[in-house]
């Protein structure tokens, strides 16, 4: 079993790994005017995927 294994199976680790997502999001898109807003969503999804800490986005449609 590999790390990223173990990650997927640790809630704890996961609900502390969204925070620390966020937050860079939110730093991001401060620093930026939120001119990059989309591609930061984007980004901070195609990270989060694969290590299975997907989530529902209200303002997005399914399968975006």
């Amino acid at each position: 079993m590999g790390i990223f294994d173990r990650f997927r199976h640790s809630r704890a680790a996961q609900d502390k790994a969204k925070g620390m997502s966020d937050t860079a999001e939110r730093k991001v898109n401060e620093r930026t005017g939120n001119k990059y807003e989309g591609q930061v969503d984007d980004a901070q999804q195609r990270i989060e995927g694969p290590l299975g800490m997907d989530r529902e986005r209200p303002d997005r449609p399914e399968g975006q």
